[in-house]
């Protein structure tokens, strides 16, 4: 009997049958491997399993606690959702580097050393490299570039910082660190929090998210950023830093989509001010916080999800995704506006919306652990959350000035997928116990009080009546801000320059200095040696020796010409030589 089986193995050697299956057979494959992942977290006992030795250290595979079951359900449903959702691909290389992507995702949460974990978190980033590279396009490409150049930075800092670990524990075991100051703590932190997209090391996600192909950035806002919010969780609660960090990201990400004209950047950008809840939440490090960072991610990734298959299918049907391009949809794209609507309510943390249940949980850990201030920005985050995902996205995507596009609802198993991740979102909102038994600490907190309530909508529906009042003032314009990436962008230009301009021409002074003089120098030499040491000294000891054998040679054939004078002579000739010898020693 196997006592427990790691989901992740499904979907890393199951991405290999992928090209073998046709049509019907190919889809009811990709639907089966995760239904059997959501079997086996379901099945799930805790424990630490699948332990094996490796140069005398033991690596852990399977470590199952309140923590890893919670993030694996999550990761489980999502993977099922976004399967269902891209059912209508051709490309067997997208369906592959998706279940690369989610079998690492779940190799990182159930990883018990950081050897592990490693390996499966460079699986995540080369495998979802792929979904942007998949796109084809220029833009896509060169997104894929600086995407998997990021990621290999934050690789080898999390690396560098396991090693020093390890060096000065003698242990990989994963577990809560201290901040001792020590260049391990800040190499693994920082290897994370790249991953996590915290400013200024975020650049990543919008420059990457937008130019994904339409199902693949579906994946990647599930998976990636929460896979290191969970390590986060398990590795870093407490860390001071954190707090600020995350209500940081919370306002940086609100205050860049006011200026976003693409739909897909404008909901990266919210990524980013979404995973600031989860990020302060940990730092804050107490029950509370650390429960309502974990079931904001697990919130976040269905909601976040649902709103990037919304835009995501007006895309596919349009082929536009500026906000200044689009206008008008609802009369041809109901269904999809009603159910993206449901995504936008949820992260706007509306009453019955499972952003309600989960959001608030966070900023109440911040209150109750006495920080006014960040509790008030965290709040602040919200109401511009509202303001652009829920009312100044879908209207100019939907209403606004009429476009003229004409397009029709996406394929039905793209509006399965967006149902069935618009269902979570209200019943998790509806009826949030079953989420907080999950979580990792006993809950005490009740988030349908009538002050929480009244305070949510009255926040709420101020930003409304705001948004209205200054409508034009919040037209999208179709210009570009500049972000962080420009330091790598203009960086690499920069860099490309020093190298064909300084740099080349200095290889080049050398390279003629070079042919000039040490070249020349080399041949001369050589030559003299060759002449004088080669052909006088070595040929000449060679040649006076072989003379020297070819006349004694002469000689003693000279003797033994078959005469007997001759022998006689010889004969009496030794002889003399030898009583002279004798006589004379």
């Amino acid at each position: 009997m196997i006592d427990w089986f790691h989901p992740s193995i499904f979907f890393i050697f199951g991405a290999f049958l992928i090209p073998f299956l046709r049509g019907k057979v190919q889809q009811a494959y990709l639907m089966t491997i995760p239904v059997l992942a959501i079997l086996s977290v379901a099945f799930m006992t805790q424990g630490t399993f699948w332990t094996y030795s490796f140069a005398g250290t033991p690596l852990v595979f399977g470590v199952v606690d309140k923590l890893s079951v919670v993030f694996g359900w999550v990761f489980t449903i999502a993977s099922l959702i976004g399967i269902v959702y891209a059912l209508h691909v051709k490309d067997n290389g997208q369906h592959m580097a998706a279940f690369l992507y989610i079998g690492g995702s779940l190799g990182v949460t159930f990883a018990g050393d950081y050897l592990t974990l490693f390996v499966f978190w460079e699986l995540m980033a080369f495998a979802s490299a792929y979904l942007v590279f998949a796109k084809r396009d220029q833009k896509a490409i060169e997104a894929g570039y600086r995407y998997i150049l990021v990621h290999i930075f934050g690789g080898v800092c999390l690396l560098g910082g396991i090693i020093l670990h390890y060096v000065s524990t003698q242990s990989i075991v994963i577990g809560p660190m201290v901040n001792d100051g020590s260049l391990s703590f800040y190499l693994m932190l920082i290897g994370v929090i790249v991953n996590a997209a915290v400013p200024p090391l975020h650049a990543w996600l919008t420059d990457a998210y937008p130019e994904g192909t339409v199902t693949g950035a579906v994946f990647m806002s599930a998976f990636t950023t929460k896979t290191a919010v969970y390590v986060l969780v398990r590795v870093f609660p407490g860390t001071e830093l954190l707090v600020w960090m995350g209500t940081i990201m919370a306002l940086y990400g609100v205050v860049y989509a006011v200026l976003e004209n693409d739909c897909r950047r404008l909901l990266a950008y919210h990524i980013i001010s979404q995973v600031g809840y989860m990020v302060a939440g940990v730092g804050i490090g107490t029950d509370m916080s650390l429960n309502g960072s974990v079931s904001h991610a697990f919130a976040h990734i269905l909601y976040k999800g649902l709103l990037f298959m919304g835009a995501g299918a007006v895309i596919e049907m349009t082929g536009k995704r500026k906000l200044t391009e689009l206008g008008g949809l609802y009369k041809t794209m109901p269904i999809t506006l009603c159910l993206y609507m449901i995504g936008g309510f949820a992260i706007s943390a509306f009453p019955l919306f499972s952003g309600f249940v989960t959001k608030s949980m966070v900023v109440a850990g911040a209150s109750h652990d006495h920080r006014p201030w960040v509790a008030l920005l965290l709040t602040m985050a919200s109401a511009g959350t509202f303001l652009h995902t829920g009312l100044k996205l879908p209207y100019y995507m939907f209403f606004a000035k009429d476009s003229g596009i004409r397009a029709k609802e996406p394929p039905k198993n793209m509006l399965i997928a967006m149902g069935m991740a618009a269902f979570m979102c209200i019943g998790i909102g509806v009826f949030p116990g079953p989420l907080y038994k999950l979580l990792p600490f006993a809950v005490h907190f009740d988030p349908y009080t009538g002050d929480h309530v009244t305070s949510a909508l009255g926040i709420l529906m101020f930003t409304g009546l705001g948004f209205f009042m200054l409508l034009k003032k919040l037209d999208p314009e179709p210009t570009v801000s500049a972000d962080t990436d420009w330091v790598y962008r203009k960086g690499s230009r920069v860099f490309m320059w020093f190298v064909n301009k300084p740099i080349a021409i200095y290889e080049t002074y050398l390279s003629n200095i070079y042919d000039t003089w040490f070249t020349k120098f080399t041949l001369f030499f050589s030559s003299f040696l060759a002449r004088v040491f080669d052909v006088r000294l070595i040929d000449g000891c060679v040649n006076g020796v072989a003379n020297f054998f070819m006349n004694l040679a002469q000689t003693i054939r000279v003797s033994g010409s078959g005469l007997v004078r001759n022998y006689a002579f010889t004969m009496l000739l030794g002889s003399v030589i030898i009583l002279t010898y004798f006589l004379f020693s």
